[in-house]
């Protein structure tokens, strides 16, 4: 059993059956780099403190309550009482509302993403047959329960031997697309600009990285903060030339296939060159050979010089 402080726990509830659940984190702070304030004349670090706004005296946070502004400077405050006494079902339950096909649920609507995991042995064969389920209709499960003070809408999906939870965006929290993309002109493309994009795109087809999605900012942060320790700087590394303006557009794509191209060729050239080196060394065997050829010729035909292999 994991080890891990669970976030929420409480029921999962399909129908008439249900079986006790925990949410655990699916996300860990590494060992990122943290920087403090320091006041650069003295060296030392900067202390914030929390201070009453009206008379300026310091505050210990542990002694601060949350508190609601109906109007200017009036509030109304809001005790770990207050808070537990306004619970509603979903505070403890997540009672699934509907299923939907895993595909229809847009990408900008995923928040956090957690391990709904079993609460003890109790129920662990509800929370497989669900899991199951899940997994063999391709549907994803969708609930409502509250985490940090706050309801949320939640799509529970099958994942290897468990389930991932995943808060939802409301769709009020969503800038609408429109907006984004109205200065967007309509353009007729030419099949065959596309076609030469669809020639990059499978020629640089792969299968995801997790990986790919390393830091490599920070990684230059820890050089820099290294070379800095050292009394050293860090060179910074040379730009590739931009150009905004693309005057030929079918030029760029035929170029950039191209240059592709030459890219892959100059990689299997140190091959050919080895295979050549190595073909190279077994070139004094004709030669012996000959001398075989000329003291058989009182003897008869003489034998065919072998056939070089091919690098």
């Amino acid at each position: 059993m994991s080890e891990a402080r669970p976030l929420w726990h409480g029921t999962l509830r399909l129908a008439l059956v249900s079986c006790p659940v925990r949410l655990l984190s699916a996300h860990h702070e590494r060992n990122n780099l943290h920087f403090h304030m320091i006041n650069p004349d003295t060296g030392n670090r900067i202390r914030m403190v929390t201070v009453d706004a009206g008379t300026g005296e310091e505050v210990e946070r542990r002694d601060t309550v949350r508190g609601y502004e109906f109007q200017k400077n009036d509030y109304v405050l809001m005790t770990d009482e207050d808070f537990e006494s306004a619970r509603i079902d979903s505070s403890r339950t997540l009672t699934i509302a509907k299923f939907v096909p895993r595909d229809s649920i847009d990408s900008l609507h995923f928040d956090a993403g957690y391990y709904l995991v079993p609460d003890g042995k109790e129920g662990q064969d509800v929370y497989a047959v669900l899991r199951e389920a899940l997994d063999q209709s391709g549907t994803a499960a969708l609930s409502r329960l509250v985490l940090f003070r706050r309801e949320r809408a939640v799509a529970i999906f099958p994942h290897g031997e468990g389930m991932l939870l995943h808060t939802l965006h409301e769709e009020g929290d969503i800038n609408p697309a429109a907006d984004a993309f109205d200065e967007i002109e309509t353009i007729r493309t030419e099949p065959e600009m596309v076609k030469l994009a669809r020639q990059l795109i499978d020629r640089q087809r792969d299968r995801y990285d997790a990986a790919d999605t390393e830091d490599r900012y920070e990684a230059r942060l820890r050089d820099l903060i290294d070379a800095k320790l050292r009394g050293e700087g860090l060179q910074p590394e040379r730009e590739e030339a931009r150009s905004d303006n693309v005057i030929d557009l079918m030029a760029a794509l035929k170029q950039s296939l191209g240059s592709q191209d030459d890219a892959a060729a100059s990689s299997r050239k140190p091959r050919k060159a080895a295979a050549g080196k190595a073909a190279a060394k077994p070139a004094k065997k004709p030669a012996a050979a000959a001398k075989t050829a000329t003291s058989a010729k009182g003897r008869g035909k003489a034998p065919a010089a072998p056939k070089r292999k091919r690098a």
